[in-house]
């Protein structure tokens, strides 16, 4: 597909970088022949539970000398103008030219991937991040890419996928300290490059509808702490650390039925994902003193329609940032460690 007709202006990069720590056709061809069942269909029914994981392995294993030439790197791979490229995150971008559904990859390393990407996804979720990327980029493996950095099965490896909204990674946790892998963005334009306020389709509004919960519970004091006027720069969701000075009303001073709501948020945010990097996420939070040690913001600047049905705010702690940038269209970008004093860059 010609890439560019999907592509728009505040989509072209925005890098992010933290810095921490075939199968052969023949062989496929005869496995089928003789009924044999196709490595993917194997790996997923012998392999542990982290699954992903093991199917990253095997098609890590079928790849040739030149796809892994290609798509494979060194853990700490640097590249000459991206920086550490394991880590890197953008709203739009290429962590490698090949298209998973173009001629680099076989009909069964393909399915992989997509085994991978729904093993990453809670089920539930599949259908919606599907339709995310017909409309964004003409659906899944038509304008994404990936990346294995590490040997898979060792004790570091990982997948990066991107494209247009979406950098996604399976780790099996073996990225210390950080959760998803490292930092993710995910983001939808389900109706066109500028959304209305009510984002019509958009399968993550309902995040900043579970925001805009907690800021009608709020009084008037609480309002005029946690409104911000000018939105901080997309890409900047480095962590500030302990020292603090988050912007927006500290979760510590809300009441307990305010607190139950930015609760509720935090699980909507996590929950497209698989139960172990939910788990993985909650635990880094909770490794930083939870929830009240967060402040929530939403941001005057961006909001579609002046409706104070706010399309902009942030959910920040220490080590904690999940950004929800609603205008023109939804930008979400989280990064999440156990702890700050895992350097960045951001």
């Amino acid at each position: 597909m010609n890439r560019d007709k999907r592509d728009c202006p505040d989509c072209l990069g925005l890098p992010l970088s933290v810095t921490r720590r075939e199968f052969i056709r023949t062989t496929t061809a005869a496995a089928v022949a003789v009924g044999a069942a196709p490595l993917w269909a194997i790996a997923k029914d012998t392999g542990p539970a982290g699954q992903p994981e093991t199917l990253v392995k095997s098609l890590y294993d079928s790849m040739n000398e030149e796809q892994k030439k290609t798509v494979c790197f060194a853990w700490d791979h640097k590249d000459k103008d991206r920086g550490l490229l394991r880590t890197r995150i953008a709203n739009n971008w290429h962590i490698t030219e090949p298209q998973i559904n173009g001629d680099f990859y076989t009909k069964d390393q393909q399915m992989m991937v997509r085994k991978i990407y729904e093993g990453i996804i809670q089920p539930d979720w599949h259908s919606r991040i599907d339709k995310q990327l017909e409309d964004d980029a003409g659906g899944f493996g038509n304008d994404q890419n990936i990346a294995i950095f590490g040997t898979p099965g060792s004790d570091k490896f990982e997948l990066v996928m991107t494209g247009r909204h979406m950098t996604l990674r399976c780790d099996g946790n073996t990225t210390e300290h950080m959760a998803f892998g490292g930092p993710i963005f995910y983001g939808h334009a389900a109706s066109g490059f500028n959304e209305s306020a009510d984002h019509p389709g958009n399968v993550f509004w309902p995040q900043a509808l579970a925001a805009n919960e907690v800021y009608k519970m709020l009084d008037e004091k609480q309002r005029k702490q946690a409104l911000v006027e000018k939105l901080p720069n997309e890409q900047s969701v480095g962590f500030r650390g302990t020292s603090g000075g988050f912007p927006g009303l500290s979760v510590s001073d809300m009441s307990s039925d305010q607190k139950d709501l930015v609760q509720k948020t935090l699980q909507k945010l996590i929950e497209p994902y698989r139960q172990s990097d939910r788990d993985e996420a909650l635990a880094c939070l909770k490794a930083q003193g939870g929830l009240d040690k967060c402040s929530l913001a939403f941001y005057r600047e961006g909001n579609i329609g002046d409706d104070e049905k706010w399309d902009c705010w942030r959910l920040e702690g220490p080590s904690f940032v999940w950004y929800f940038r609603g205008s023109p269209h939804v930008h979400v970008w989280a990064n999440v460690s156990a702890s700050p004093d895992v350097a960045t860059n951001a």
